[in-house]
């Protein structure tokens, strides 16, 4: 063999030899590849006081091994990890932080930041802050959201739920008469009802509130960061250490609340202040996520009166126990709310309402003059229309939610009540979801049912879609008024019939 030839063929063996190792690198790869879990769609951010406490970075990391999720750090404020959530691109967003460094502006200025990731009026992803008493009482928040909830037993001191046709159990004292007070046992139980004498209220509540042991506490008596009223103030629930313990308005007395551990879901739909941590573990809000084990909870960082954020929320959920979780209900009706006020007044979409006064009705003062200013005429407090376009602004984005906003918490149907179905799919660039109407559909139930009219009127039509779609929009023909962004589809003009079907068909990239 001639040197050169001798040359050659080593060449050829080294090439050979290359292009194998290449092939296996590339087959390997792809098939480690495979194996990765697909992208998150959930994005965890944390302070640098969480993450610069091993016990707290803890919660952070495991929340985000749990969900397969990156983690941004801030210093001062979430705001902080705008770009990073830009380029993330998240569905859901939790954020992990001490209660010392969240209060009011703190939720505020979340409900904001949740509109600024795009160009468009609407929420770019749902969000729950996770926190509590400690780094133990945070981590069981992550733990208990976990598995998914099936509300069954309930207890509140609210009136509009007295049909119980959700819960198994069910007890509840009046707001509306002094005194009275119900409950219903099993499924299929007929409600009672009873009286009690105005100073035995609390005890009955906490009475209440032990024997049903409770998945889900409804409230919206007063209350503020430090104390929950019963109804007509017939006694309190303060935290003291991190608990709730009860103090008898009439004798002074005190007596600390018998928890079983359950975990549990606390919806403050109309309470004053509640939902406000106040920078402070001290506060209603820990107490209840910490000694009474809530690992989700909404409420109100300011005082309210107009009510459509808390009240709303609970709307959209109980009106769709079996469609929409708890998160996905409160996302909903916050994008109801955008879509309502870009029709009355978009110039104030990014202006915050002013809670800089000590004085409610200076406040609202200041809300008209501001109002009046962009609409170019009066508003009248005694005009309903009018009520509602200040009440609008100054509930948008004060309703805290304390929790994993991808938590599966659900009501449990109402089989006699499921006299519709929807349901979506994708054909090339067209996205539709249709909507099949049984025989006894009633277009009224599908709007709320009237449930708590006096705060939130007739809804839309909802559907929260399986997945986020990119730059969605109506197709050309498509003759229904809606809010559509890539998460949800609101429908206004839906006059559905019973034993009929229609399709939204929508235009997708």
């Amino acid at each position: 063999m001639k040197r050169g030839e001798y040359h050659k063929y080593i060449i050829y063996g080294l090439l050979a030899v290359l292009t194998a190792w290449i092939l296996w690198i590339l087959v390997v790869g792809s098939n480690k590849a495979e194996e990765r879990e697909t992208p998150s769609d959930y994005l965890v951010i944390a302070s640098e006081t969480v993450m610069n406490d091993a016990e707290w970075a803890a919660v952070a990391n495991g929340l985000a091994a749990k969900h397969n999720a990156p983690i941004v750090t801030f210093d001062k404020a979430p705001r902080e990890a705008i770009e990073a959530i830009r380029e993330a691109y998240p569905r859901y967003v939790a954020i992990v932080d001490k209660p010392e460094n969240i209060g009011r502006d703190y939720v505020i200025d979340l409900h904001h930041l949740c509109r600024e990731i795009d160009d468009d009026i609407y929420g770019d992803f749902l969000w729950g802050i996770i926190t509590g008493y400690d780094a133990a009482a945070a981590q069981r928040m992550v733990d208990n959201s976990t598995e998914p909830l099936v509300i069954k037993d309930a207890v509140a001191t609210i009136m509009e739920l007295n049909s119980a046709k959700w819960f198994d159990n069910y007890a509840w004292v009046d707001d509306h008469t002094k005194g009275l007070w119900g409950y219903k046992r099993g499924r299929d139980g007929e409600i009672i009802t009873d009286t009690v004498a105005p100073e035995q209220v609390l005890g009955k509540f906490t009475e209440l509130y032990e024997e049903y042991n409770p998945d889900l506490v409804v409230t919206a008596a007063h209350a503020t960061q430090r104390n929950l009223e019963m109804p007509y103030s017939l006694g309190n629930l303060k935290p003291r250490d991190g608990k709730l313990y009860a103090e008898d308005r009439f004798t002074g007395a005190e007596w600390d609340i018998n928890e079983s551990g359950k975990r549990r879901v606390y919806t403050a739909v109309g309470n004053c202040l509640i939902g406000d941590v106040n920078n402070t573990r001290e506060s209603m809000a820990i107490a209840w996520m910490n000694g009474s084990n809530v690992s989700t909870m909404i409420g109100y960082v300011v005082t309210t009166w107009h009510g459509r954020s808390g009240w709303g929320a609970l709307k959209y959920w109980v009106t769709s126990p079996d469609r929409y979780t708890l998160a996905e209900a409160v996302y909903l009706n916050q994008q109801d709310f955008m879509h309502q006020q870009h029709e009355w007044y978009p110039e104030l979409e990014k202006e915050r309402y002013d809670f800089s006064s000590d004085d409610f009705w200076t406040e609202l003062e200041m809300a008209r003059t501001r109002l009046q200013e962009v609409l170019g005429r009066e508003l009248d407090f005694n005009n309903p229309e009018d009520w509602d376009m200040i009440g609008f602004w100054h509930d948008r984005d004060v309703l805290a939610y304390y929790g994993d906003p991808k938590w599966n918490i659900m009501l449990q149907s109402v089989e006699s009540e499921r006299d519709y179905r929807v349901s979506s799919r994708r054909e090339g660039d067209k996205y539709i979801v249709t909507v099949t109407t049984d025989e006894d559909f009633s277009l009224e139930r599908m709007k709320g049912d009237k449930f708590k009219q006096e705060h939130v009127l007739d809804l839309p039509f909802s559907y929260f879609f399986p997945e986020r779609l990119t730059n969605p929009r109506l197709a050309e023909g498509q003759k229904w008024d809606v809010a559509l962004d890539e998460n949800f589809v609101l429908v206004y003009n839906t006059d559905f019939e019973p034993n009929s079907t229609y399709e939204i068909v929508i235009d997708v990239e």
